[in-house]
């Protein structure tokens, strides 16, 4: 059997959300053939648009990567004539994103992440609400298989699309449980110099964009000050500016927050674990998520978390976190903070335990034998 694979969305330098979960997918899946391929009798071909990054699976008898020229229109017109040229040869075709080829003589798997542009279209910038309607429609349309990255996203696929639950399979992303806590003191203490923070803060990370709920956070942030003096007096912003993130700098400017919000922009890993495991608490007040990628990073290098009640977020975070109830309300995004705030010791450890254990739950090699043995059924 050969199973073909759109690699472009792994084939990135900086990985963020689904370019890490496509990375995951490859790599995991690389693994668990190298462990069985002589049993399995699969083969692999890897189309990109452009030569693989070092860090990709390196090829190997079973596992090929093929570059496609020119880019332009790649999904539109270059990938879909390669399929078309090749449909005898190939037994499925998986895009582990929601952007297929748009023709594809063969039996094909997507994933999808969220529908976050479906349910709060006013926060995405019209041209790109566009795509993301047109495309992910048509995706959803072709597949054969859909898999969702939780039971959050599978029900919002039924709501607005009107798929039959049985074309959905829940894959579950994962996360490596390896270097656990890795010695970060130095990569720490730069960016402390860096940005000048405290000890005590509370950490966000993920796109500057509006169902991230960052104003509201900033709004809440700024009562802890007003009515905890002295005892969290940062909270430090990780991630790369998204779409509509204006507002976010103005309400800092205007609460005349700009010594205590520190923005970082997008940071390196070895940065980004470093913050983690230094934190106060992590928190994640989104009003819409479709996994949740930091609750999980958080939890394994224990940073308790608070993270809203919403979407898949419960699915993650299970009972191991504190909730915002409300994440609309300034107030109930406060009153979970000083939650956090007001725990004592034996109840912070007992809350980051619960973390640990939780984060035990998703694996990388289960979510790729779950999509192999999905794209094996659809081949067969």
């Amino acid at each position: 059997m050969l199973i073909a694979i759109d690699g472009n969305e792994a084939n990135v330098r900086n990985r963020v959300g689904s370019n890490e979960y496509a990375f995951q997918i490859l790599k995991n899946i690389w693994k668990t053939q190298l462990l069985s391929r002589p049993r399995l009798g699969i083969t692999f071909k890897v189309y990109l648009k452009s030569r693989p990054l070092k860090d990709l699976p390196e090829e190997t008898s079973w596992w090929k990567y093929k570059v496609l020229k020119p880019k332009f229109l790649w999904t539109q017109w270059r990938l879909p004539l390669e399929l078309i040229k090749e449909k005898n040869r190939i037994d499925v075709f998986f895009t582990p994103g929601h952007y297929s080829p748009r023709f594809c003589p063969i039996p094909l798997a997507i994933s999808i992440m969220d529908l976050a542009f479906l349910r709060y279209p006013e926060q995405f910038l019209q041209k790109d609400l566009w795509q993301l309607k047109k495309w992910t429609a048509l995706s959803v349309k072709k597949a054969n298989k859909i898999l969702a990255i939780s039971e959050s996203t599978k029900n919002d696929i039924i709501k607005f699309y009107d798929v039959k639950p049985d074309k959905i399979v829940i894959t579950y992303p994962g996360i490596n449980m390896k270097n656990k806590k890795q010695k970060t003191k130095n990569t720490y203490r730069k960016l402390k110099n860096k940005y000048k923070f405290n000890d005590n803060y509370f950490l966000y990370i993920g796109t500057l964009q509006p169902r991230k709920n960052l104003i509201r956070l900033i709004k809440a942030f700024s009562s802890t000050i007003n009515h905890q003096p002295s005892t969290i007096n940062h909270l430090v912003i990780v991630g790369k500016k998204g779409w509509l993130y204006d507002d976010i700098f103005e309400k800092v400017k205007g609460l005349g927050l700009e010594k205590n919000v520190i923005f970082t922009g997008f940071i390196s890993e070895e940065e980004k674990n470093s913050l983690l495991q230094n934190a106060f608490a992590f928190i994640l007040p989104s009003l819409y998520e479709g996994f949740g990628f930091p609750v999980l990073e958080a939890m394994k290098v224990s940073c308790p978390v608070i993270v809203s009640k919403v979407s898949s977020l419960p699915e993650v975070a299970g009972d191991a976190c504190i909730y915002i109830n409300n994440p609309k309300s300034v107030d109930s995004i406060y009153k979970a903070m000083l939650k956090m705030i007001k725990l004592d010791e034996d109840k912070r450890k007992e809350l980051i335990n619960k973390g640990y254990q939780q984060v035990k739950k998703f694996s990388w090699k289960k979510t790729a034998e779950k999509t192999l043995s999905v794209l094996e059924k659809l081949g067969g």
